[in-house]
């Protein structure tokens, strides 16, 4: 019973923090080197890595998205898709993708001449789903050793640890006030019953050694 208390609670935070950490923003400073369209079929179940910014596209099995290709820092090649994220989840509230797309060919540089931006977006990058993470924005950089504190997720995580432990305190008082007096009682009483069935039992036990003793 222990290990699967154990395996519910892994779960349930490893899940906890996977969707966190695919949804809150997340920040890179890269040399854009160049955008491109593309068309993507959405019949199987990556379809979840893929925006759905209308009901309308809710039934299509493949659509044209923009793509916004980079390097970062270290030469590691970055790419990020451009697409709107409406009013679905997760709550960007992102209508802007063409005003994206047009900063992001403006800002297009060479490595020569390296003109360093800064990329907010959520998600994932997995080569093997062909799942891209989702630009949300573009701002200009000091350079590619630009340090940028994450201020949104830091007060968010706080506020959401805040609010589990305010949950886990009432919780645990009212365990304690209303749960665990029914649970003690309910144990006292079984424990009464069997003294009462061990005391019976014992009355049995002597009333048949009397008989056994009239019997010799």
């Amino acid at each position: 019973m222990v290990y699967v208390k154990w395996i519910f609670r892994i779960l349930f935070w490893g899940g906890l923090a996977a969707w966190l950490h695919y949804t809150l923003p997340q920040h890179d400073v890269v040399r854009l080197v160049g955008t491109y369209e593309e068309r993507q079929e959405l019949g199987d179940w990556t379809r979840i890595f893929w925006s759905k910014p209308d009901t309308q596209s809710e039934g299509l099995i493949n659509r044209d998205v923009q793509f916004l290709q980079g390097f970062d820092g270290k030469d590691k090649a970055r790419v990020y898709r451009n697409e709107d994220t409406g009013w679905s989840w997760p709550p960007y509230f992102k209508f802007d993708t063409a005003n994206l797309y047009t900063e992001a060919n403006d800002a297009v540089s060479t490595k020569d001449a390296p003109e360093w931006v800064v990329i907010t977006h959520y998600g994932w990058r997995n080569e093997f789903f062909s799942a891209f993470p989702n630009a949300v924005s573009i701002k200009p950089a000091t350079g590619p050793d630009m340090r940028i504190i994450p201020w949104f997720n830091i007060i968010f995580l706080t506020l959401l640890a805040a609010l589990f432990w305010a949950i886990y305190v009432r919780w645990r008082r009212f365990r304690e006030a209303r749960i665990d007096p029914v649970l003690d009682d309910v144990a006292d009483s079984w424990d009464a019953a069997g003294d009462n069935i061990t005391e019976k039992r014992g009355r049995f036990r002597a009333w048949l050694d009397t008989w056994r003793g009239k019997a010799r």
